[in-house]
């Protein structure tokens, strides 16, 4: 799965089409004949409807599912760190671990030297405002909080590619804007890490993105890709909402996606009339 992609390019996906079949023998496309690029260093958002195979698609960049057909090509600088590592909308902190030991626990099991460990967790700890809860335990913690003990862990692993499955999708609003202002800030201090991340808002993705793909209702294909012009660093979120241009583009991503919504709904309604 991991082979050097084209020139600029950090991670190339050709063809690609998974197909599942389920317990009563029905096969169901989920992905087909996906091309896409994406550059070292670019932070990359999809959005699409639900059930559009969005989620399994990051899982097949993960290498956590297998591939019908297609390739996936991620470029690998150096090998002695992993391909990605993987942010979930769930909160997957350790309850059993202090929010040190859940930070350090990729570093743990790729067996990096201790004193080392111990200081990129605690140079991402301060990253993310955590520092003083080093030794607490995740039933200590705000969900907010939760969430940056993932990014802390994610970026301490220091993956070539980071994997976000709607990271934000279970927070409040003002956390949610909290969290993608420290998203942005540590993401932009490590000199662009490449970031495939998935989200249902539009908002969200034309705020954090260099690139928007849109994908169509299952099985899911690109069908639309923007650019973001907007500068970087880009600070305080509210601010760039306030832009007629962030307007204008979050309104052309909803006119691609609104056709593919309507398409999900439809076929949802027919697959409950047939039951």
């Amino acid at each position: 799965m991991e082979a050097p992609p084209s020139r600029h390019a950090r991670i190339e996906v050709r063809g690609l089409h998974k197909v599942f079949e389920t317990a009563s023998g029905q096969v169901v496309v989920a992905l087909q004949d996906i091309d896409l690029t994406v550059r070292p260093g670019e932070f990359l958002c999809i959005v699409g409807p639900s059930g559009c195979g969005k989620s399994t698609f990051l899982r097949l960049l993960a290498g956590l599912e297998q591939s019908s057909a297609g390739e996936i090509r991620i470029e690998v600088t150096r090998p002695d760190r992993p391909v990605n590592s993987m942010v979930f909308q769930e909160q997957s902190t350790f309850p059993w671990m202090t929010v040190r030991q859940n930070t350090a626990f990729g570093l743990e099991m790729r067996g990096v030297d201790r004193r080392v460990r111990d200081e990129l967790v605690g140079y991402y700890l301060r990253k993310v405002g955590l520092e003083d809860f080093a030794n607490a335990y995740p039933y200590q913690l705000s969900g907010g909080m939760r969430q940056r003990v993932c990014l802390a862990r994610a970026f301490a692993n220091e993956p070539e590619v980071l994997l976000m499955d709607e990271p934000f999708a279970s927070l409040d609003e003002q956390t949610r804007i909290l969290m993608q202002e420290e998203l942005l800030r540590v993401w932009e201090g490590e000199h662009g890490r490449t970031v495939v991340f998935i989200t249902h808002s539009i908002d969200e993705a034309v705020l954090l993105a260099d690139t928007v793909v849109v994908m169509s209702a299952r099985p899911g294909r690109v069908k639309a890709t923007f650019a973001v012009p907007f500068p970087r660093p880009r600070g305080q979120l509210a601010q760039l909402k306030l832009q007629p241009e962030f307007a204008q583009l979050t309104y052309k991503v909803w006119e691609v996606l609104r056709d593919e919504v309507l398409n999900a709904q439809a076929a949802e309604m027919k697959a409950w009339a047939r039951a």
